[in-house]
C-alpha cells in the first residue's frame, strides 16, 4: 500500500498488499460509519472513509490488488497447463465483472498472461490458441501490449489459416486501425495489423478476403465513418513494402550504386555496375532518343542479396551522370537520383518469393483504397510526397502495379485530389514527373501522361507556369504524343504558340510542322491563327480608352463587342453588375493597356482570377465587391505588383490572406474589405 507523507505511530511501516490475508467491510450494529478491516498477520487494521462511496472505493481496489498478486504468482510458476488456462480464465471473468473502471483492470491481465507467453515458449500450437480464446474478451475494448502482439503476430506468421485469425484477432485489428492515434508510439501493433492481413491473404480466396476486411472498415454507406481508418491503413502498406526492400537496402553485398542512390549521390557512369535505372532522362528529341536507345549493345551483371536478386544492364559507351539540379545543394532532386543519360545503366529487381507476395498484397491494397471517393482525397494527400524508398520506384513490377493508383488520381475531377500529381513543393518531384515520358515510372507512350495534363490543364492549372514548366521538361514528349494525334498534347502545343511560351524561332517551326502533321492539329493550328489575327485587329492602337457594358450582359456579350474592333487604347472596363463569369477573362487578357477593371457583383470567381494575375500584371485598379472569389484565387493576386486599388468588399477573403496581400503588394494604398474576416 502507498506509504503516507507522514508516517507516524502504526502506520509508520506500510503494508504490503502480499500481507493482507482479508479484506471486510463493518457492517455490525454501532460499527465505525464508513470503515474498512483489513486482516494481516499480527493483527487488523482498521481505515476510515469520509464516505460509503470512498469506502467503496478503496475496498474493491483493494480485493482487486489482493486477487491480482495472487493471479502473478499462480502463473508466474505454471506446471498444468489445464489449470493454467483454468486461471487465465477465472482472471477474465474477474477483470470483466470488476465495478472498478480504470484502464489498468484490463491491461494488467493482459500484461500478465504476455509475461507467461514470453517465459514459456515450448507451447503447443492448441495451447497457444487456447489462451488466446480465453482472454479474448479483454481485447474487445483494449489493445494487446507489445509482448502479446508479438505473439500474435507468430501466430499468424505459422499458424495463418486457424480459425483464431479470423473469430478473434479480426475485432482487434479493427479496433486497432480505428482508435489508433500514432503507430510510432506503438510499432508493434502495426506489425501485428500487417502480419494480420497477410495471413488473410495466406487463405483460399486470399485477396477476395483482404478486399472484404478493407470493405468491412470502410462501411456501407458512402463515407467512412471512421477518420482514422485510412491513415492507420496506409501506414501498414508504406511499412510493409518498406519491408520488402529493407533487406535488400541493408545488404552488405549490396551494389555500390544503389547505396549511393539512397544516399542521394550520384557518380560517373564509367563505375561497374553504374547509377541502376531503368528509364531515362528526357532529352528535347525524344524521337532519336529512342532510336539511339533500339540500337545499343546491352549485357548483363548479376547482383545478389539473400531475398533479390538485381539485373543490370548497361551500354558499353558511358557518359557522365546527370548532376543535380543547379540552386538545389541541399538535397538532389528524386529524379535525377533515378534517372541518368540514355548511355547509362537500367536496372529490374526481383524480389524473392515471400517478398513478392508481401509487396502484390499491400500494393492491392492501395488500388483497393483508391476506390473510395470519400478516401481518396486524403490517399492522394498522403502519397503525394513519395513515399517509398527509392529501390521501389527503381522496381518495374511496383511502379507498374502502383500505375492504377495514380491513374484513379489522374481520372478524378476534384482539384484536391489531381493537384497531388505534383510536387509537394517547389525542387521537389511528384508523381506526374516520374509517370510521365523519361520518368522512372513511365512504361507505356505517354497515356498517363497524357490523362495527368488534361485533368491538371482542365482545372486551375491552365496557366503560363504550368505551360512553361511543360516546355522546359517535357516539350519532347509533348511533341511525340501530338505527332500520334493526341487532342491534349495538340492543345497543350497551341496553348505555348499562343500565350509566347517558347522563345525559339526554330523550336516554334517545329511545333507548328508538327502540329500540321494531322488532322486535329492542323485544324486547331487554323483555329489559332484565326484567333491570332483577330487578337491583333483587337490590340491595334485606337478605340475607347473607357467601356461600360450594359447590365445583365453575359460572356458571349462581352466577347462578340471585343470582336467588333480594336481595343487597343482600352484602360478603364465596368462589368458591374452583369452576369460574366470567369470564362470572360481568357477575353480580358488580351487587353494590352488594361489598367482599372471593375467586376463588381458579376459571378467572376476563382479561376478567372488566376488568369487575370498571370497575364494583367500592369492592372493597377481592381474592384471584385459582391464576387464569389475566395483565399483559393485571391492568393493569386500577389503576383499583380502594380495594383494600386484592390475592393474586395463582402467576399470570403480571410484575414490570414488579407495580411499576406499586404505584405506581397507594395504599392497597394486602397483596400477594402468591408464585411469579410478581415474587417
Amino acid at each position: 500500500m502507498g506509504q503516507s507523507t507522514d508516517p507516524t505511530g502504526y502506520m509508520e511501516n506500510s503494508v504490503s498488499y502480499s500481507a493482507i490475508e482479508d479484506v471486510q467491510l463493518l457492517s455490525w450494529e454501532n460499527a465505525p460509519k464508513y470503515c474498512l478491516q483489513l486482516t494481516i498477520p499480527g493483527g487488523t487494521v482498521l481505515l476510515q472513509a469520509a464516505n460509503s462511496y470512498l469506502r467503496d472505493q478503496w475496498f474493491h481496489s483493494l480485493q482487486w490488488k489482493k486477487k491480482i498478486y495472487k493471479y502473478k504468482k499462480v502463473l508466474s510458476n505454471p506446471s498444468r497447463w489445464e489449470v493454467v488456462l483454468k486461471e487465465i480464465r477465472t482472471l477474465v471473468d474477474m477483470a470483466l465483472t470488476s465495478p472498478l473502471q480504470d484502464d489498468s483492470i484490463n491491461q494488467a491481465p493482459l500484461e500478465i498472461v504476455s509475461k507467461l507467453l514470453s517465459e514459456n515458449t515450448n507451447l503447443t500450437t492448441q495451447e497457444h490458441e487456447n489462451i488466446i480464446v480465453a482472454i479474448a474478451p479483454l481485447l474487445e475494448n483494449n489493445h494487446p501490449p507489445p509482448d502479446l502482439c508479438e505473439f500474435f503476430c507468430k501466430h499468424c506468421r505459422e499458424r495463418p489459416r486457424s480459425m483464431v485469425v479470423i473469430e478473434v484477432f479480426t475485432p482487434v485489428v479493427q479496433r486497432i486501425l480505428k482508435h489508433n492515434m500514432d503507430f510510432g508510439k506503438c510499432p508493434r501493433l502495426r506489425l501485428f495489423t500487417q502480419e494480420y492481413i497477410l495471413a488473410l491473404n495466406e487463405l483460399n480466396a486470399g485477396m477476395e478476403v483482404v478486399k472484404k476486411f478493407i470493405q468491412s472498415m470502410h462501411g456501407p454507406t458512402g463515407h467512412c465513418p471512421h477518420p482514422r481508418v485510412l491513415p492507420n491503413l496506409v501506414a501498414v502498406c508504406l511499412a510493409a513494402i518498406y519491408s520488402c526492400y529493407e533487406e535488400f537496402i541493408n545488404s552488405r553485398d549490396n551494389s555500390p550504386s544503389l547505396k549511393e542512390i539512397r544516399n542521394g549521390c550520384q557518380q560517373p557512369c564509367d563505375r561497374k555496375p553504374t547509377l541502376p535505372l531503368r528509364l531515362l532522362h528526357p532529352s528535347p528529341d525524344l524521337v532519336s532518343q529512342e532510336a539511339t536507345l533500339s540500337e545499343a549493345r546491352l549485357k548483363s551483371v548479376v547482383v545478389a542479396s539473400s531475398e533479390i536478386h538485381v539485373e543490370v544492364e548497361h551500354t558499353s559507351t558511358a557518359k557522365p551522370a546527370l548532376t543535380a539540379s543547379a540552386g538545389n545543394d541541399s538535397e538532389p532532386n528524386l529524379i535525377d537520383c533515378l534517372m541518368v543519360s540514355p548511355a547509362c545503366s537500367t536496372m529490374s529487381i526481383e524480389l524473392g518469393p515471400q517478398a513478392d507476395r508481401t509487396l502484390g498484397c499491400y500494393v492491392e491494397i492501395l488500388k483497393l483504397l483508391s476506390d473510395y471517393d470519400d478516401w481518396r482525397p486524403s490517399l492522394a494527400s498522403l502519397l503525394q510526397p513519395i513515399p517509398f524508398p527509392k529501390e521501389a520506384l527503381a522496381h518495374e513490377k511496383f511502379t507498374k502495379e502502383l500505375k492504377y493508383v495514380i491513374q484513379r488520381f489522374a481520372e478524378d475531377p476534384r482539384q484536391e485530389v489531381h493537384s497531388c500529381l505534383l510536387s509537394v513543393r517547389a525542387g521537389k518531384d511528384g508523381w506526374f514527373q516520374l509517370y510521365s515520358p523519361g520518368g522512372v515510372a513511365c512504361d507505356d507512350d505517354g497515356e498517363l501522361f497524357a490523362s495527368m495534363v488534361h485533368i491538371l490543364m482542365g482545372s486551375c492549372y491552365k496557366t503560363k507556369k504550368f505551360l512553361l514548366s511543360l516546355a522546359e521538361n517535357k516539350l519532347g514528349p509533348c511533341m511525340l504524343l501530338a505527332l500520334r494525334g493526341n487532342q491534349t498534347m495538340v492543345e497543350i502545343l497551341c496553348l505555348m504558340l499562343e500565350y509566347n511560351i517558347i522563345d525559339n524561332n526554330d523550336t516554334q517551326l517545329q511545333i507548328i510542322s508538327t502540329l500540321e502533321s494531322t488532322g486535329v492539329g492542323k485544324r486547331m493550328y487554323e483555329q489559332l491563327c484565326d484567333r491570332q489575327r483577330e487578337l491583333k485587329e483587337l490590340q491595334r492602337k485606337g478605340g475607347p480608352t473607357r467601356l461600360t457594358l450594359p447590365s445583365k450582359s453575359t460572356d458571349a456579350d462581352l466577347a462578340r463587342l471585343l470582336s467588333s474592333g480594336s481595343f487597343g487604347n482600352l484602360e478603364n472596363l465596368s462589368l458591374a453588375f452583369t452576369n460574366v463569369t470567369s470564362a470572360c477573362a481568357e477575353h480580358l487578357i488580351k487587353l494590352p493597356s488594361l489598367k482599372q477593371l471593375n467586376l463588381w457583383s458579376t459571378q467572376f470567381g476563382d479561376a478567372g482570377l488566376r488568369l487575370l494575375s498571370e497575364h494583367l500584371t500592369m492592372l493597377q485598379v481592381l474592384n471584385l465587391c459582391e464576387t464569389p472569389v475566395t483565399d483559393a484565387g485571391l492568393l493569386a493576386l500577389s503576383s499583380m505588383k502594380s495594383l494600386c486599388s484592390l475592393n474586395m468588399n463582402s467576399t470570403k477573403l480571410s484575414a490570414d490572406t488579407y495580411e499576406d496581400l499586404k505584405a506581397k503588394l507594395p504599392n497597394l494604398k486602397e483596400v477594402d474589405v468591408r464585411y469579410t474576416e478581415a474587417w
